[in-house]
């Protein structure tokens, strides 16, 4: 039976269709957003789900050059560490962008707030509540930007602690993501990964279980 709430077949088409091609984008144009981009964007991450309605993200918008050279350096020195680990794939993913720092228009650090134990609805057998809460205000950004034909990238290559305290974050506090904003000459096809031949990703059969965790 088809619920009386459902969209249009159009609205629904455009959902779905915004899903499908959401890219986890490192190649930007030097160019500024349109004014009002950032605001929405924002916008729709505060409107996410979160556990207890803790709204447990902050964002913190980096506009110094030197500051954002600095959190560049942090990248490449974790990508140069994770290569190292990487044996014979090291070459292969040296090979790979793995952000867009310099070139995007906004650069924003997302980060879960100090305090965070005082919220105990929902987290008091699961903490890292919080951080999923964190991550779908992350989406809502990246499905709302690839809407307004906007690249958005989610860097994760860089040492907390020490983006912490670059930041000058309070000592509980821990940032969650980098994220590189911009405008973009085109959008990849596949997920940058595949089209590079890093991995293939699987269907949804595989992850897909019934009444128990299958036995091998």
């Amino acid at each position: 039976m088809k619920s009386k709430h459902s969209y249009s077949e159009i609205e629904k088409q455009a959902v779905y269709r915004v899903i499908a091609e959401r890219r986890d984008m490192r190649h930007f144009v030097k160019a500024p957003l349109e004014e009002g981009v950032l605001t929405r964007l924002l916008t729709v991450a505060n409107q996410a789900p979160s556990v207890g309605l803790m709204q447990p993200w902050r964002f913190i918008r980096i506009t110094d050059a030197n500051l954002k050279n600095a959190i560049k350096g942090l990248v490449e020195t974790e990508r140069n560490t994770t290569a190292e680990l990487l044996d014979s794939r090291k070459s292969e993913f040296l090979k790979l962008k793995v952000e867009g720092i310099s070139e995007c228009a906004e650069l924003i650090v997302v980060a879960l707030p100090d305090g965070r134990e005082k919220h105990i609805f929902g987290r008091r057998t699961m903490p890292d509540m919080d951080l999923a809460s964190v991550s779908c205000a992350i989406q809502n950004m990246w499905l709302a930007a690839r809407a307004e034909g906007i690249g958005l990238g989610w860097v994760s290559l860089f040492d907390p602690i020490e983006l912490a305290t670059l930041l000058n974050m309070p000592e509980d506090s821990r940032p969650v993501a980098i994220l590189c904003i911009g405008h973009v000459e085109k959008f990849y096809e596949k997920p940058m990964l595949v089209e590079q031949n890093w991995c293939q990703p699987a269907e949804i059969e595989e992850f897909l279980f019934e009444n128990s965790w299958p036995t091998k």
